[in-house]
């Protein structure tokens, strides 16, 4: 039998792949410095730094066991021909193209949820509860699935049925008509998110009048920053660390605030964190981002153009009948290596961007110290990594290192 070409290419790329993150793991670990690093005495105790350090090391070997199990069991699952009695079974309930699709898609979704439920289970209260991270119980991390679940049917369903029409039958537009209604969902789910999706997993109430909203409103308005409101969000219930963010656009936009972040940080820093937010804005780094989303969303509808209905490529997932369905499915494993150097260019621009939003929260509000301050206390909340080996920022950083963030700021005039 001739040796399948596909086959080899997919099999290559997910040992590959695997073995590439057990060796950025390993160099990771291994980077790590007992030390405290210079500037951190105050607000990191030795204690807490080795306990980052621990949670680190319990993370990565978690990370590479669940990367290398699970690398394992879909060698397995495409050898042993999983991929084609999924789609036999399918198409055994009689119906079209379009319903068959979104079965056989449901049926590898259920597979996926119950492979990873273990995984997710000792990741959330194993390792997260060990550390003090958790919060969430167990009706509520059940919940959470089922949200998820419903989202991918509400939202997925609809996307899956879409491509499969275009391609069944739009002939060589397709990809085209695929771009831009992927382009135009994504945009609709930038808008809808905030006040629709979001809600579905916590609670939002509008911040307390006091000195934090007043310090922030006063900052917004000096630098002409239109805010649709200031929200606080119950992070607290699934978890301890701190965050905050900003969502839509105009002024839609609104600021969110977790409530583990507003509960450890004095007014001021809240404040300077939230302008690095708004240098996000300022800079159209937002805009950017997703305009780089949309533009790989043409590359990859155009590469997958290609391989729609290639016998050879289903001949190496042992499937007996072509489709359009499942084509999409088994380009995104060949697809993998374009998508992981456009992560990498895009973690490149952000982790720049990052820089640039931290220049201007601290030209804004005049006081880079109290921004070093702020980054040294949410990397203590979060059991940050402050030493990170430089070929794990460059795969998978989206921010710089926060050590690097600070030698930067204090350049800043």
């Amino acid at each position: 039998m001739p040796i399948n070409p596909y086959l080899i290419a997919v099999i290559g790329i997910l040992l590959g792949s695997c073995f590439l993150r057990l060796i950025i793991e390993v160099l990771n670990v291994n980077h790590l410095r007992t030390e405290l690093p210079e500037g951190f005495e105050r607000v990191y105790d030795p204690e807490r730094y080795r306990r980052s350090q621990e949670y680190l090391i319990d993370n990565t070997r978690f990370d590479v066991m669940e990367s290398s199990v699970t690398t394992s069991f879909l060698v397995i699952f495409i050898l042993a021909g999983g991929f084609n009695f999924v789609d036999m079974t399918a198409r055994r309930l009689g119906f079209g193209e379009i319903l068959t699709g979104l079965a056989f898609a449901a049926m590898l979704v259920i597979v996926a949820v119950i492979w990873r439920l273990p995984f997710a289970w000792h990741r959330t209260f194993g390792i997260e509860g060990r550390y003090g991270f958790n919060r969430m119980d167990g009706r509520t991390f059940r919940i959470d699935i089922v949200k998820r679940l419903f989202l991918m049917a509400v939202i997925g369903g609809p996307v899956l049925a879409l491509v499969i029409c275009f391609f069944a039958g739009a002939g060589s537009w397709a990809w085209v008509y695929c771009w831009a209604a992927a382009a135009a969902i994504h945009l609709f789910l930038v808008f809808v998110a905030p006040t629709i999706l979001m809600p579905l997993f916590n609670r939002f109430e509008p911040l307390a009048d006091g000195k934090l909203k007043e310090s922030i409103t006063r900052y917004a308005d000096e630098q002409g920053f239109a805010v649709g409101g200031i929200l606080t969000m119950d992070g607290y219930r699934r978890s301890t660390k701190t965050n905050a963010f900003f969502v839509g656009f105009g002024r839609t936009r609104r600021i969110v605030l977790y409530d583990t972040l507003v509960d450890k940080h004095d007014p001021e820093e809240l404040v300077i964190i939230l302008a690095h937010e708004m240098g996000h804005f300022k800079k159209k780094h937002v805009h950017k981002l997703i305009g780089f989303a949309i533009l790989s969303m043409g590359l990859m509808f155009y590469i997958l153009s290609l391989f729609i209905n290639n016998a050879d490529l289903f001949s190496a997932f042992r499937m007996t009948h072509t489709s359009v369905y499942a084509s999409l499915v088994f380009f995104g494993f060949i697809y993998g290596p374009i998508a992981a150097v456009l992560a990498i260019a895009t973690n490149v621009v952000a982790r720049g961007f990052e820089f640039e939003a931290d220049a201007f929260a601290s030209a804004t509000y005049g006081n880079p110290e109290l921004l070093i301050r702020a980054l040294k206390k949410l990397s203590v909340d979060n059991l940050t990594n402050l030493t990170p080996h430089p070929l794990k920022v460059f795969f998978e950083y989206s921010h710089p290192p926060v050590l690097e963030r600070i030698r930067r700021l204090a350049r800043e005039p």
